[in-house]
């Protein structure tokens, strides 16, 4: 990280993950927050794929993007807020698991502008598989009251 004074970012990672209607609509629980880098898991659900009974790409990316945008608040000064202003997902393997991992971790750190790399696992008896990655741009934005936190 570069020297910024992040607080206790574990805490607030954890305030701002509960929030988010999304991921609990998802069943995702936020599962390690280190700095630079977040775990989000979640559960295989039938509601959660498409026509193939496969997860659906639309939920790995909304999982691969939490999993990045977290990395990168871990990041940030406590009164910074953050939001996605790109990103790109490659579907690599079909999701087919009992479990799903979804990694992000920061590649480049920036005041105003913090690059993610992300990875998606699929998980059930043997190793975990790899089934997506994902590099996101996110913004730092300050001084708006409507995005704290």
């Amino acid at each position: 990280m570069d020297g910024t004074d992040t607080g206790d970012f574990r805490e607030r990672v954890q305030q701002s993950f509960g929030r988010q209607g999304a991921m609990a609509m998802l069943g995702a629980e936020l599962t390690r927050v280190e700095p630079a880098m977040v775990e989000i898991e979640l559960p295989f659900d039938p509601k959660l794929t498409q026509q193939h009974g496969l997860l659906h790409a639309g939920v790995i990316s909304a999982a691969l993007d939490a999993a990045c945008t977290y990395a990168a608040y871990t990041t940030i000064a406590p009164d910074v807020s953050i939001l996605t202003i790109e990103f790109k997902v490659n579907l690599m393997s079909p999701g087919r698991g009992e479990r799903f991992l979804f990694r992000g971790e920061i590649t480049k750190p920036g005041s105003t502008i913090i690059v993610a790399d992300g990875r998606a696992y699929a998980i059930s008896d043997g190793p975990a598989k790899l089934i997506a990655s994902m590099t996101g741009t996110m913004m730092a934005i300050r001084g708006r009251q409507d995005l704290i936190g």
